[in-house]
């Protein structure tokens, strides 16, 4: 399984670490798109608390990184299925005036496309735990990329995660209503 899904694991790893930094930052966007969903989150506390779970999703994502196992993909697969259900909801919910600062753009919300992409990476990365590699970067070990094949297994999961980021936080921002709103001052002539 590692072969085939070596280059998407390795991507919605990385995903969860450039996610996470902005995060670990500036909580509050991700506080106000909690309390939007319907979440109640104290005000001081509540920002203390979400930074601890953005550097807990980086170190995940760092730990999946370096050492993809079972353990690690079991939990990279959790995160994504709860940032799934909470796009769900957020959608559900009619969405939210902003992001969750998840990749440090307050403009950019969720989508039922980011709703896909989240259950797909938690998929991917339950496929992994379900059987993961052995001793990746080990040299002696079976699933260990020689260097040609690491190259194109890190090029490839590059190129999902740069994909990916940008159906999540760059698509959204294109949309003729997302244009309306960062012009407000703009009128037809």
């Amino acid at each position: 399984m590692w072969s085939a899904l070596a280059g998407p694991f390795l991507a919605v790893a990385g995903l969860l670490v450039v996610a996470g930094v902005p995060k670990v930052a500036d909580p509050l966007p991700l506080v106000r798109a909690l309390r939007s969903a319907g979440f109640t989150v104290p005000p001081g506390p509540g920002s203390a608390l979400v930074r601890g779970f953005a550097a807990a999703e980086v170190a995940l994502g760092l730990w999946a990184i370096v050492a993809p196992g079972r353990v690690n993909a079991a939990l990279v697969a959790a995160a994504y299925l709860v940032f799934t259900a909470f796009v769900a909801r957020v959608l559900t919910r009619g969405g939210v005036l902003g992001s969750c600062g998840c990749f440090g753009k307050p403009d950019t919300p969720a989508t039922r496309t980011h709703l896909a992409l989240t259950a797909v990476a938690a998929l991917v990365a339950a496929a992994i735990a379900l059987d993961p590699p052995a001793a990746v970067w080990s040299g002696a070990a079976a699933d260990a990329p020689s260097g040609a094949s690491l190259a194109t297994t890190v090029a490839l999961a590059t190129l999902i995660g740069g994909f990916a980021w940008m159906v999540m936080a760059v698509l959204p921002t294109t949309t003729a209503a997302a244009i309306r709103s960062a012009n407000p001052t703009r009128t037809k002539g």
